[in-house]
């Protein structure tokens, strides 16, 4: 199963996992991280197109900016937040590719496939990833969310705003 079938969102979105059996599970292993505390930047990664991420893709892509940022400010220097969810169930049709196995496929009769994987749909302009970090740390920060939106279908862009209240 390629990436790229499921980086349109197009169709219904199917999110009625109560009637389905065999749900897939989500690979996000954790949502926050680091350490909540009063911080005085936001940086904020945001994608500029409406596009469909699997939850493996936001898993990487959340390793990948914690981990370059843990190595330069520490495990209490930061803190992270990722503000999307997967919802979306992704179903695939397997069909069998050897030979002989035309008499047990059915082609695209009865094409409703079985549930793979989770994605979540992303507007233009949304945000997907937030790191708070204070005025020392704010250039690692940015290179860490560059690093992690190479993990992410489409073409993201990283703002960063002044946050003097404490992160929530």
């Amino acid at each position: 199963m390629h990436g790229a079938n499921y980086r349109d969102g197009t169709g219904q979105p199917f999110t009625r996992k109560k009637y389905i059996k065999g749900k897939p599970q989500i690979k996000i292993a954790k949502f926050q991280g680091g350490k909540k505390a009063t911080y005085q930047h936001c940086v904020q990664l945001l994608i500029n197109e409406k596009v469909q991420i699997r939850h493996m893709a936001i898993e990487a892509c959340r390793l990948a900016a914690n981990k370059t940022l843990e190595k330069t400010t520490g495990e209490s220097g930061y803190y992270s937040r990722l503000r999307i969810y997967p919802h979306n169930l992704l179903r695939e049709n397997k069909m069998i590719a050897a030979a002989g196995a035309d008499r047990l496929q059915e082609g695209m009769r009865r094409a409703w496939g079985k549930a793979v994987s989770l994605g979540a749909r992303v507007n233009q302009g949304q945000c997907i990833m937030e790191l708070y970090v204070n005025e020392t740390h704010v250039n690692a920060a940015k290179k860490a969310l560059k690093g992690a939106c190479v993990k992410l279908p489409g073409t993201p862009t990283i703002r960063v705003l002044d946050h003097n209240k404490p992160s929530p």
